[in-house]
């Protein structure tokens, strides 16, 4: 009953940022939409990490498969990208150095934001 009780919780975070991203005069992701609405309700108190840890968990755990529709998609669209390949090549390479290096320095951030909290 308890991961009923999370799947609901997650579920209905997601139809929120479904109805905030259809309410907004301009495109936003819903997924966008709904993370930011399930940091308002942790950093508020609505939510505790307890309500939702398990399922989250099992979610993190197998996030692979969250990666096949987007496989499926450059599968089902290979003719287009083999004339593009370098360039999407290049994106990718890029993208992911950008997104390590952001990561880092983030990290980096919050360990020194850390040390000075504990002094």
């Amino acid at each position: 009953m308890k991961i009923l009780y999370q799947i609901a919780i997650i579920f209905f975070l997601c139809l929120m940022g479904e109805i905030v991203s259809a309410l907004l005069p301009f495109p936003f992701p819903s997924a966008i939409a709904a993370m930011l609405l399930l940091l308002a309700a942790l950093f508020s108190g609505i939510l505790r990490i307890d309500h939702i840890k398990e399922k989250s968990d099992f979610l993190l755990s197998n996030m692979a498969f969250f990666f096949i529709p987007a496989g499926v998609k450059v599968i089902e669209h290979f003719d287009t990208i083999s004339s593009i390949w370098w360039q999407f090549l290049l994106i990718s390479i890029l993208s992911t150095v950008l997104v390590f290096l952001i990561t880092a320095g983030t990290v980096s951030l919050v360990m020194r934001f850390e040390e000075r909290k504990e002094k």
